[in-house]
């Protein structure tokens, strides 16, 4: 049975570069099916409590947690705003917690990738993903952060060699791990 893997970035602008990455990385994996996504397609209102009680959780937010539910694996691309995750995908995190099961990311296998056009080695948000997202039931296999986009990614791939080396090692792990369970 062919594995289903969703990736997306974790943005909302229209020419992401997180977007592109994610993308990138989701045709190097091989023998699966991948559907991108694009935070576009599950315009959401602001989280408040009281548009909860109102409203109830909107339909993009269910479905967006179907697509995570319904996958063998997801890669998410983290774009990062001052240090922490864009609005629209803290707000989209905000109400796929209040859908009754907080472990909103099912246990899946997750590739976690980010990019910035910044040529710091480091990411933070990266950092507190990798603390915070298993407490909402992310099982992360792998990451990677790419420096400073622009220069280390043209014509749609990673062209900086060490760059190149340390993607594929951690794309392996995540492959390797999809394959074996």
């Amino acid at each position: 049975m062919t594995k289903k893997i969703i990736a997306f970035g974790a943005s909302n602008s229209k020419n992401s570069i997180n977007k592109k990455l994610a993308e990138y990385t989701a045709d190097q994996i091989n023998g699966v099916e991948i559907t991108v996504l694009d935070l576009n397609n599950f315009e959401l209102p602001i989280y408040s409590i009281d548009l909860e009680r109102e409203t109830g959780v909107p339909a993009n937010a269910i479905r967006f947690s179907q697509f995570i539910q319904e996958a063998d694996g997801v890669i998410i691309s983290l774009a990062e705003y001052n240090g922490l995750y864009t609005s629209a995908f803290k707000n989209l995190w905000d109400w796929m917690s209040r859908m009754g099961n907080p472990k909103i990311w099912h246990n899946k296998p997750m590739f976690l990738i980010g990019t910035s056009p910044s040529r710091r080695e480091g990411s933070y948000v990266m950092k507190v993903s990798k603390y915070l997202f298993p407490l909402f039931g992310a099982n992360i296999i792998s990451s990677f952060h790419l420096p400073s986009f622009n220069h280390f990614f043209r014509d749609g791939q990673i062209v900086e060699p060490k760059q190149i080396e340390l993607f594929d090692a951690a794309l392996e792990k995540f492959q390797t791990h999809l394959i074996n369970n």
